[in-house]
């Protein structure tokens, strides 16, 4: 049995190790924050009280941390692992620097960001987006079955799922904008936001994220399958690399301004759809 040491038990690493440890895999978690990795324990998952705890003798470290940051900090002194699953959302030169730090601790990397959120890694279906050597694919793929759906291989080069990554979140994050100003723009002009949902429904302009991100909105039920300042982070890091490839996104320009007044107005731990706070009059209001 592959003992696998998961750091990062937040809204995406806790299911996770909580899957891995149904798959039979043998699991060590650690949290900066240790009270939110107990609840594992329950689910026969070692809380260890350092992240070297958790990965002594490991043979697969899970990082799953809010930035590069977090990752190099929690993997300090850590060496020798035979595979290092990097599944946090990081940018371009952060997923190189990751990957050189590998590289010098003789850890076998594999570039893997995650598409989905809470729901998807509570049931297990996140979709495993992975670029590393060949030797690890048989390895990362035991681990991978058991927190995703289906895992998208794209060679051997970590950052290479990275990048798609950042166009996948470029898609998510302005469709999300979008999704909150048009309800802002209907409730506005006195329209009732829900006939623009149903007007939409099943027909060529539909998609059932429009669907599940604007009832929430209508709702009112903003509990954070993924919280609005980790998606503004996110945004950041897609900011960066379009300055660097030279192209500009004025969609996501945007989106970036209206996540910061979000985040002012005290949204920033509802989830990203909070965004639609920013575009409602009274965020004008509240400026003043």
């Amino acid at each position: 049995m592959s003992t696998v040491a998961v750091l990062g038990t937040g809204i995406m690493g806790f299911p996770m190790a909580r899957n891995l440890a149904g798959a039979g895999f043998d699991v060590r978690a650690w949290n900066r924050t240790a009270e939110k990795a107990q609840p594992l324990a329950e689910h026969g998952v070692t809380v260890a009280a350092t992240p070297a705890e958790a990965a002594d003798g490991a043979d697969v470290l899970v990082t799953m941390l809010a930035d590069a940051d977090a990752v190099e900090a929690a993997v300090e002194g850590l060496r020798d692992i035979p595979l290092w699953a990097q599944m946090s959302t990081v940018g371009l030169h952060d997923a190189k620097r990751l990957a050189g730090l590998a590289g010098e601790r003789g850890m076998g990397y594999v570039d893997a960001p995650v598409l989905g959120t809470k729901q998807p890694a509570e049931q297990a279906q996140l979709v495993v987006l992975a670029a590393g050597a060949a030797e690890l694919h048989e390895p990362a793929d035991a681990v991978f079955d058991a927190v995703g759906r289906k895992t998208v291989w794209l060679g051997d080069e970590p950052g290479a799922a990275t990048r798609l990554k950042l166009v996948l979140n470029h898609w998510i994050l302005g469709m999300i904008e979008n999704i909150g100003e048009t309800i802002a723009f209907a409730e506005a002009l006195g329209v009732d936001p829900q006939a623009f949902l149903s007007s939409i429904e099943g027909g060529n302009m539909d998609s059932p994220y429009a669907q599940m991100k604007g009832k929430a909105i209508l709702a009112d039920e903003l509990e954070p399958s993924f919280p609005l300042r980790l998606a503004r982070k996110d945004i950041g890091l897609i900011l960066d690399a379009a300055a660097e490839a030279g192209i500009d996104t004025p969609i996501l320009e945007v989106a970036a301004q209206q996540f910061d007044r979000a985040v002012e107005l005290g949204h920033g731990d509802k989830d990203m759809a909070a965004t639609v706070h920013a575009a409602r009059p009274s965020a004008a209001t509240s400026s003043t």
